[in-house]
């Protein structure tokens, strides 16, 4: 499937906002001059937005992993902050609890639902006998389900742990965020299926998306701020493994591109009608692969070198190798090897081949949260009002 550049994509867009902007918006003071406070967070996704789920319940990661700011592995598959983190910090929230986590955790502001490896839909293998997360967005929705319901009992009941738990207004005042989907289409890349039929699953995912949000909704979610998928075929992960795809100009393998952009047209139109399915709530679709995008085709205007090459990682021309990650050990020349950090991640765009770094995540909070790379440029700080443009 052929899909247009990015970066002119985007452009089109900052324009077609314009002249949406001028022409269809419904004047509406409280939009205009009220910001949103939002009092907690709650979290949905995988590896892009977990801080300590998948650490917590399976695997945690190791030195070098949050060396950059938390100076220690902080269960996130990252060298800092991620996204979320900026999110959080930018209402001046907490950074958010892994919700598995239960060993000093603070769920006052919001819990995080989010495990690397996640899915969306069913895995077909999970760990340790696969290389997913059994904690898929049903999952997680369940634990959110059940999350609601104990944490005000244990707030009833009172003593010291009812302090640690989200007051009841919370919830329906909460900004719910999402951020899933790119282990889906891997899935089907890494199952040996053809493009046309990862293509075929695309459907079948978003709509799992869908229902998700809705019964979210329906336990009083109302502000929801939705990442779609960033380029995949930019990811070392991808390019070391599938040596002889098609590159674009920038080096990222196209067909694995062009599959994340059809994930995002059909997640793009899930959004659509979920707002006329959910009148109440406030749905903002943030085009995040463009923000992505733009740091591998573009990095030195950011501030980034060799985007494509893993700033942690071991072999070949990406730095990445499927038989040694990040902070492990391997035996050459008779010697073991520690598989640590390029020394400066500040410079780098990707940490381990899979996952961001923190600069990276920085400069993709600061384009995403001004609203330009939102499909109805609602900013962060306003996602709590409903967007009063044409669905387009």
């Amino acid at each position: 499937m052929e899909f247009p550049n990015p970066a002119k994509l985007h452009n089109q867009h900052v324009s077609l906002f314009a002249i949406l902007s001028i022409a269809t918006i419904v004047p509406n003071p409280a939009f205009a001059t009220k910001e949103c406070v939002f009092p907690a967070i709650f979290n949905f996704g995988d590896s892009n937005s977990d801080t300590g789920g998948l650490a917590a319940s399976l695997i945690a990661p190791t030195p070098p992993y949050g060396e950059t700011y938390f100076h220690r592995p902080a269960g996130r598959f990252s060298d800092g902050r991620l996204v979320i983190d900026f999110i959080a910090k930018s209402f001046g929230l907490p950074y958010l609890s892994a919700y598995l986590d239960s060993l000093g955790t603070n769920f006052s502001h919001g819990a995080n639902f989010a495990t690397s490896a996640s899915t969306i839909r069913l895995p077909t293998s999970i760990i340790p006998q696969g290389g997913f997360s059994p904690f898929y967005l049903d999952i997680q929705y369940t634990q959110f389900r059940d999350f609601k319901s104990r944490t005000q009992f244990i707030r009833h009941q009172g003593g010291v742990f009812a302090s640690l738990m989200p007051k009841e207004e919370y919830f329906d005042k909460a900004l719910y965020t999402f951020d899933i989907g790119q282990n889906d289409l891997g899935a089907g890349f890494f199952g040996n299926l053809t493009v046309q039929q990862v293509n075929a699953t695309v459907p079948d995912i978003v709509n799992a998306f869908s229902k998700n949000i809705k019964d979210i909704y329906d336990l009083g979610a109302r502000s929801f701020w939705i990442h779609n998928t960033g380029p995949i075929g930019c990811l070392p992960y991808i390019l070391a493994n599938f040596l002889s795809a098609e590159r674009d100009a920038y080096g990222c393998a196209k067909t694995y591109n062009d599959i994340a952009q059809y994930f995002n047209h059909k997640l793009k139109e899930v959004v659509v009608q979920l707002r006329k399915d959910l009148p109440l709530a406030a749905i903002t679709y943030v085009d995040i692969y463009s923000v992505k995008y733009s740091l591998f085709s573009h990095p030195k205007k950011y501030g980034f070198k060799l985007p494509l090459v893993a700033c942690c990682g071991y072999g070949g021309e990406y730095n990445y190798s499927g038989s040694v990650g990040c902070g492990e050990n391997i035996e050459g020349n008779g010697t073991e090897i520690f598989v640590g950090s390029c020394g400066r991640p500040s410079a780098r765009v990707n940490w381990d081949g899979i996952h961001y770094t923190e600069a990276a995540s920085k400069f993709i909070f600061d384009q995403i949260s001004t609203g330009a790379f939102s499909e109805t440029a609602i900013p962060l700080n306003m996602a709590c009002h409903r967007s009063y443009t044409k669905s387009y």
